[in-house]
């Protein structure tokens, strides 16, 4: 296949700039994830940690096995937070997220359904989460780091509804 050479850019071209990276999915085979650029000669997005952290959230508790995020004390603060009238679930627990202008590096808290595989699990979310923050935000995410702190047994819920009647 012959070289084409590139266009030169001229003052009408509107679109952002766009990027191929090799990604690899919960398979282990490679894909190509298309990325926007966010700084362009027309100007410059920022996108707020908090965007990031709820994208990742939102991602993480998409994937099969994973039944919530966040450590015991902060599942605790959003029970009561979603018990207070107009209090709304925080779909950012369990995600710490540190942006800079053109990458991002995730920190993920999960509790995992007791019999998921837990390798499994975490490399799904780990896939998820990357593409998700990729496609949505043009930022490229160089790391996410997985930590499963609890595991999530369905007697947990009847045990602790039976106690709290007695």
């Amino acid at each position: 296949m012959a070289d084409v050479p590139a266009r030169p850019a001229t003052k009408s071209d509107t679109s952002p700039e766009r990027v191929q990276r090799p990604s690899t999915g919960a398979s282990g085979a490679s894909h190509m994830t298309e990325v926007t650029a966010l700084a362009t000669d027309r100007g410059r997005t920022s996108i707020a940690d908090g965007v990031v952290a709820k994208v990742a959230g939102l991602a993480a508790r998409e994937i099969p096995g994973v039944y919530a995020l966040g450590s015991g004390v902060s599942r605790a603060f959003a029970a009561m937070r979603k018990a207070v009238p107009g209090g709304r679930p925080d779909v950012a627990r369990g995600v710490s997220v540190e942006v800079g202008e053109k990458q991002c590096a995730i920190d993920l808290s999960l509790v995992v359904e007791y019999g998921a595989p837990i390798a499994e699990v975490a490399a799904a979310v780990r896939d998820h989460v990357i593409e998700s923050i990729e496609r949505m935000t043009g930022l490229e995410v160089v790391e996410v780091d997985i930590s499963v702190d609890d595991i999530h047994i369905e007697q947990d819920d009847d045990e602790g509804s039976t106690r709290n009647l007695a």
